[in-house]
């Protein structure tokens, strides 16, 4: 049997940092042009794609490579503040204990999740981390990874919190667990069809057994 990959998306869903994002989001608003989120708006993006997001914020495309690259930069200056998402630790030990193999890929900064691994002591659980600044989606950033490390579609599968997880996963032709502990809705999450959604990081070990 082929060994599974699973591969994590890791704001949202492996590392809790949705609050502190939504803050620096709204600290920034003003110097690049977009909206600010009030609580109530909030809940409305929670139900919105990645590009309706962009969309309702009223952000220049332009604007948003050089956004992400300031985020990264002032998360980077609070990593040691965050914390794993609840039970996600446990989840990830045990599938590795049962010889899954582990890896992120994420639009976050490869020095950031790394300091945050090692801080967690989760480091020793990943085989890789692959970062990349994409505005709607990871889809080539996952068939690189798939290509570099000769993995077979039906080998691999995606977790994740938001809809371009999803259609990330689908346009790669992988799995895609949606969880919903992250940015969006299960709504949200829900329209776009993944092949599971889950609610707490204790599931993840069933549903991938039955994968």
């Amino acid at each position: 049997m082929t060994q599974k990959v699973i591969i994590f998306d890791f704001d949202g869903t492996i590392a809790d940092t949705v609050d502190a994002l939504v803050s620096i989001a709204n600290r920034l608003a003003r110097e690049f042009g977009y909206i600010q989120i009030t609580p109530n708006e909030l809940a409305l993006l929670r139900n919105l794609t990645a590009r309706e997001i962009i969309k309702y914020s009223g952000i220049s495309l332009f604007k948003i490579p050089f956004l992400l690259k300031k985020v990264k930069a002032e998360l980077k200056d609070k990593i040691h503040e965050f914390k794993p998402i609840p039970g996600i630790q446990e989840a990830l030990i045990e599938l590795k204990n049962q010889g899954y193999q582990l890896g992120i890929i994420t639009s976050n900064s490869q020095d950031n999740v790394t300091e945050f691994l090692k801080l967690n002591d989760l480091d020793y659980l990943f085989e890789f981390i692959n970062s990349g600044v994409t505005i709607f989606g990871k889809t080539t950033i996952i068939n690189n990874v798939l290509r570099q490390r000769q993995l077979k579609p039906q080998s691999v599968i995606y977790v994740g919190d938001e809809t371009r997880d999803i259609e990330a996963s689908k346009k790669a032709n992988i799995k895609v667990i949606a969880v919903t502990w992250g940015f969006n809705s299960p709504e949200a999450l829900t329209k776009q069809n993944p092949n599971f959604l889950i609610h707490q990081p204790r599931e993840l070990l069933d549903v991938i057994k039955s994968c």
